[in-house]
């Protein structure tokens, strides 16, 4: 297998200098505390359940037992940073930083120490271009893609047009919310809707003046890019603008339990873009349930199983452990490196057979990782809110993102980086 320029140089660095460790360590960099621990909690959870499943079931993966190192965040970008450099030298084989901001700062940092970061579906967007970004991947979509996803969802409902439609964006103050902006702009352009922008300052619980706005203007729809108490605040407040609830869809981090079951009733209806699926009907659930809860192994309390958020930290579990046993296959070792998992990465192929095979049957895409491509197919479906049975549920398909859109500003993004980073092509 062809690796990059670094991945080479990575490789010769990590064999001379980290020594043989018999386990397969994975740093979690949680936020169990502060006002965000809503959602790191149930993710936190999820990432570390599946790894202690496949411990006490398995032994590991490929005859190697796993440890996952938590780290507190409290979701702040300088105790994100303390805790890489922290944890980095105790085997670290890929970071999920689970913040935009934590992995803009890790990007530079984990490329130069060789360990590559896996932003699934959030960070910097651009990093979806590995010919720039070597170490980071943000498959199976990133924040542009979920944008597309959303005015696609808009098309659809419209019989294919919504020119003349307004739409409005409530975001998180933050470069995690300001992510979406520049292609929503473009696809505004396309489509002949009107785009308007609304902030919201950390942590998200005052939006009286963004709700009033909202309902003094009266958009066609709200998109929302919000996160932990923003989400649940925003949600109540278009309740009580008398909102359309159908109306309103959130990006992926806006669309849980924990977001909509404080409205109580005044939540049904509302919506949310998701890249993978949701409930709890896998076999993966039965595992976790004998091997985690039952011996009193869960790394929570064990309420979580099946929520939105839980379900997304197994997924990247999953993905992280696939990424391992190809890493594993290429390299003939059980005992991989932080270089051999970028690899692993880098030639990740997830069928529909993998996932059946890891207990979780028709969660997600199916897709490969390549060189070039470090974002996956971009794909997506929308979920709906049912307050009465409180239950997400997909109300479409999983369907494409507007690439035609979406690729340009990956490629004008990625070539401003490498300029900045004197960063040359990496992939051959």
């Amino acid at each position: 297998m062809k690796l990059t320029k670094l991945a080479a140089i990575a490789v010769a660095t990590v064999t001379a200098a980290t020594p043989v460790l018999a386990e397969l360590v994975f740093p979690s960099l949680s936020y169990r505390t502060g006002a965000y621990a809503a959602g790191g909690i149930p993710f936190a959870d999820g990432y570390a359940d599946y790894f202690t499943m496949l411990n006490e079931r398995d032994g590991g993966i490929g005859g190697e037992m796993t440890r996952v190192i938590e780290c507190e965040t409290g979701f702040a970008t300088d105790k994100g940073v303390e805790c890489y450099e922290s944890t980095k030298g105790e085997g670290a084989l890929v970071y999920q930083p689970l913040s935009t901001g934590i992995t803009y700062q890790l990007i530079p940092k984990a490329a130069a120490d060789g360990i590559p970061v896996h932003s699934m579906g959030y960070g910097r967007t651009s990093a979806a271009n590995g010919n720039v970004f070597s170490h980071t991947f943000n498959y199976p979509a990133n924040y542009w893609n979920g944008a597309s996803l959303a005015v696609n969802h808009l098309l659809d409902i419209n019989d294919g047009d919504i020119s003349g439609k307004s739409v409005a964006l409530i975001y998180h103050n933050s470069a995690y919310g300001k992510e979406p902006i520049r292609t929503l702009e473009e696809l505004a352009e396309k489509h002949g809707f009107t785009l308007k922008t609304l902030a919201v300052d950390h942590p998200g619980q005052e939006q009286k003046s963004q709700w009033l706005q909202i309902r003094r203007e009266r958009p066609d729809y709200v998109l929302m890019w919000g996160w932990g108490v923003m989400n649940q605040v925003a949600i109540q407040e278009a309740a009580n603008i008398k909102f359309p609830m159908e109306n309103f869809i959130g990006v992926w981090w806006s669309g849980a339990e924990i977001d909509v079951l404080p409205a109580g009733d005044a939540a049904d209806g509302y919506k949310a873009i998701t890249f993978h699926n949701v409930g709890s009907d896998y076999p993966i659930y039965d595992d976790i349930q004998k091997y985690v809860i039952d011996t009193g192994k869960a790394a929570g309390s064990g309420n979580q199983l099946g929520t939105v958020i839980y379900n997304r930290g197994l997924y990247a579990a999953m993905l992280a452990t696939e990424a391992v046993r190809t890493a594993q296959e290429i390299h003939g070792v059980s005992n991989i490196t932080a270089a051999m998992m970028r690899d692993g990465m880098e030639a990740l192929v997830i069928t529909e057979d993998k996932m059946a095979a890891a207990g979780m049957p028709n969660f997600g895409p199916s897709f490969e990782v390549s060189c070039e491509n470090h974002g996956g197919p971009g794909t997506g479906a929308v979920a709906q809110w049912d307050a009465t049975a409180k239950t997400w549920s997909l109300i479409s398909d999983f369907g494409p993102s507007d690439m035609d859109i979406i690729q340009p500003l990956i490629d004008a993004d990625s070539a401003a980086y490498a300029a900045e980073n004197n960063i040359e092509p990496q992939c051959d």
